[in-house]
């Protein structure tokens, strides 16, 4: 007992002396280039260009073609999720793709909102920028960028655009509308890949920055999960004058002595400023450290050999589905492993999903996109150890993958103005809960522009 209390104090002490030595770091803002070959000596192109989603009968009639030569292997009695995507049900979401989703009402609803795109550092940047259809007079409307992970896309963002752009006519307030734009990670669905090793999540921020410039913006709000809360902090840590507000629904907070309470945090949860709802969503630590053991297999592959995997992806709709399909079970409630169905749609459409998966497949993005995890985690980047030195707000989702206490979040982002236990909700929070995450955004923006 005396050894665990003595043990507890020098890492307070230790805490103390790291949060204490606060130094407002900025990263360089530096360029770069990473279109094919060397960088031309004429100027960039700064057009920003109407694009529009297209299919055709010759892209649904191969993708039918290789859904009906399938082959499947058949799941373990009782195995449900816990092997991975459950083949038995993998066949409904196989007949469904085949026979009922209709790919090109589904452009239809992906071209409801106006796409643009425009050449950054030598790669064409996919986005979508949406205005309020109804602004009230004498307002302005407040811009808001907002950034996707993996394995998702912009399209995780349709169901909460109009609750943040035209909030009257959906029953929220209309103090705070904002205009969004949702771009692509380049590799990820219509941005372009780059040609270059080395394109990391430091030159995606970058990139978003320029291109929020290019739109006309000098001070935006951020808003991001996944690697785009990697992506909008790194944006924070480029420009911070430039950033009226930073949201996030997931923090990467990786060189954190906070992190070190963990086993003694049972015990002396108060002492390191743990709730009693964070002493509810880490412990038993030993659970949480197995499910995130059990759900980060891919993370080591992508992170090392991600183009090996990336072959067999692209080649197979089916594998490609059940890869992604698989994160949108267990991602959303570590629990739906137990279910034969994984709980897909329980909070998800098969159609929506299906629409997510189609964005990589028809693209031919898988491989580009995994790649970004082996150019962010291969390495130490200094953006790890620098502090974001603007307002920021944090909604926590109680089935996100690992819980960030308030203390953890407030010692990497100290300008913590607005931190939310949410009541439900997972790891694609904008897709599951798109009501709850505006709800929130609204509050934080609206305790910033009270400030």
């Amino acid at each position: 007992m005396w050894l665990e209390i003595l043990l507890a104090s020098v890492l307070g002490f230790v805490i103390y002396w790291f949060v204490s030595k606060d130094k407002e770091e900025t990263l360089p803002l530096e360029d770069g280039w990473w279109g094919p070959g060397v960088r031309p000596t004429a100027g960039e192109d700064k057009s920003i260009r109407p694009f529009k989603v297209e299919t055709s009968d010759e892209e649904i009639n191969d993708l039918h073609q290789r859904i009906d030569r399938v082959r499947l292997t058949p799941p373990l009695e009782d195995s449900r999720f816990h092997y991975g995507f459950n083949s038995n049900y993998l066949k409904k979401i196989i007949s469904y793709w085949r026979n009922e989703f209709d790919w090109r009402k589904q452009v239809e609803i992906l071209n409801k909102y106006p796409h643009f795109k425009t050449k950054i550092e030598g790669l064409d940047i996919h986005f979508i920028h949406v205005k309020p259809p109804n602004l009230p007079s004498g307002q302005t409307p407040k811009p808001l960028l907002m950034v996707h992970g993996w394995p998702g896309s912009f399209y995780e963002f349709y169901k909460i655009i109009p609750l943040l752009t035209d909030p009257k006519n959906h029953g929220l307030s209309d103090e705070h509308v904002f205009e969004v734009i949702c771009p692509s990670i380049p590799g990820y669905g219509f941005s372009e890949a780059s040609s270059k090793k080395g394109f990391n999540s430091v030159a995606t921020a970058r990139i978003f920055y320029k291109l929020m410039l290019r739109l006309g913006f000098q001070k935006f709000y951020i808003q991001g999960g996944d690697w785009g809360a990697l992506i909008c902090t790194n944006i924070a840590q480029l420009v911070p004058s430039h950033i009226k507000g930073l949201h996030l629904n997931m923090a990467l907070i990786l060189r954190n002595f906070y992190t070190l309470t963990l086993p003694l945090g049972r015990c002396f949860g108060g002492l390191f400023g743990y709730t009693e709802r964070d002493m509810e969503l880490i412990y038993p630590f030993k659970k949480i450290f197995f499910s995130l053991l059990r759900e980060s297999g891919y993370m080591h592959i992508q992170s090392t050999k991600p183009d090996t995997v990336g072959c067999a992806l692209n080649d197979s709709p089916v594998g490609l589905a059940a890869y992604i399909l698989e994160k949108f079970s267990t991602w959303t409630n570590s629990e739906f492993r137990d279910l034969e169905d994984g709980g897909l749609e329980r909070k998800f459409s098969l159609d929506d999903l299906l629409t997510g998966i189609m964005l990589y497949w028809t693209t031919g993005t898988i491989t580009s996109s995994q790649r970004f995890y082996k150019e962010n985690l291969a390495q130490v980047n200094k953006h790890e150890t620098l502090k974001v030195y603007v307002p920021t707000g944090f909604a926590a989702f109680p089935c996100e993958l690992i819980h960030s206490p308030e203390k953890w979040v407030k010692t990497k982002y100290p300008k913590l103005i607005s931190y939310s236990y949410m009541p439900r909700g997972g790891h694609f929070a904008a897709f599951e809960e798109p009501e709850l995450l505006a709800q929130d955004i609204r509050k934080f923006v609206g305790l910033q522009e009270r400030q």
